[in-house]
């Protein structure tokens, strides 16, 4: 029987895990691990891979900070979030924010403690980042295209993390690496247009807030453009093997977002947008066991 007590307490657990996001972390680190194994390091057996005790430390140090990332910005956001994100907010209060702060230390904590494993030069890099992650967070995330630039990029560190680990920098591993920072700041902005009621009552100076609705669109416009030439320039290389599938259905998902977001109005429809850039990137993540899709079999 669960007491009033134990069933508080798993309330407040499942608010931090919707405050860190505990499901996007997870994507993360299945992505980190699909690219180490297909695209950064081909040349190395999966299985050698996975059992890198180095590797892990790198993933996990990702994992932390990143999740210390999400509760900073939770920490800054909440007032605006109460306008834009309502339920979820109060999910997000049953945990005070004296509570998140402290998770919020020892995670970074951690992250920093398991990246010294590594190397020194480790340390630096998760250190650098928690810090640019506060002060996306505390200054940056106001800003119009500044914001969003350094949250796409902030959003793809953690593969440097493991690019520089394996030191493979081939054009065609900086060609995906173009392609996600172009649809995931599609994602950024396309969220600016979702949350622009919250932003513009608190004084969030995002794309949509200084430049209107139109501008946004257009601007958008051109990231579709540029998203899909490099997906279909990535769907010619032999490197990314049976990939091409997912590139081609990704580049017509992404004509459909286009056609919908210039007749899009209202918040559920840029919800609806969100999310289906939010479906490209998740589906990417797992197609690219595509590549080689019998290396897998060598762990076994």
């Amino acid at each position: 029987m669960f007491t009033r007590q134990n069933k508080l307490f798993l309330k407040k657990l499942f608010s931090l895990f919707s405050v860190v996001r505990g499901y996007n972390i997870f994507i993360i680190v299945f992505a980190q691990y699909l690219s180490a194994i297909y695209i950064l390091a081909p040349h190395i057996s999966p299985k050698e891979i996975i059992l890198d005790s180095k590797l892990l430390m790198l993933v996990l140090a990702s994992a932390l900070s990143i999740a210390g990332g999400y509760i900073i910005n939770n920490f800054y956001d909440s007032e605006k979030d109460l306008i834009n994100r309502p339920k979820k907010t109060m999910l997000d209060k049953l945990v005070s924010q004296n509570t998140k702060l402290s998770v919020y230390f020892v995670l970074n904590m951690i992250s920093v403690a398991l990246a010294s494993y590594v190397s020194f030069k480790a340390t630096l890099f998760f250190s650098s980042y928690i810090f640019f992650i506060w002060f996306y967070s505390h200054k940056l995330k106001k800003h119009p295209f500044i914001g969003n630039i350094t949250a796409s990029m902030l959003a793809i560190i953690p593969f440097f993390a493991v690019l520089i680990y394996y030191g493979n920098f081939k054009w065609i591993v900086l060609l995906h690496g173009f392609f996600l920072i172009s649809i995931i700041s599609m994602r950024e902005i396309t969220k600016d247009l979702e949350n622009l009621k919250g932003d513009f009552a608190h004084n969030y100076n995002t794309i949509p807030v200084k430049y209107g609705v139109a501008y946004t669109k257009k601007l958008l416009t051109s990231f579709t453009i540029f998203t899909l030439l490099a997906m279909l320039i990535l769907a010619q290389q032999p490197e990314i093997g049976n990939m091409y599938y997912f590139l081609y259905l990704g580049s017509i998902l992404l004509l459909g977002y286009f056609i919908k977001l210039w007749k899009a109005n209202t918040k559920n429809e840029y919800i609806f947008l969100h999310n289906l850039l939010k479906f490209i990137i998740v589906t990417g993540v797992f197609s690219i066991a595509l590549i080689k899709p019998n290396l897998i079999l060598k762990l076994f």
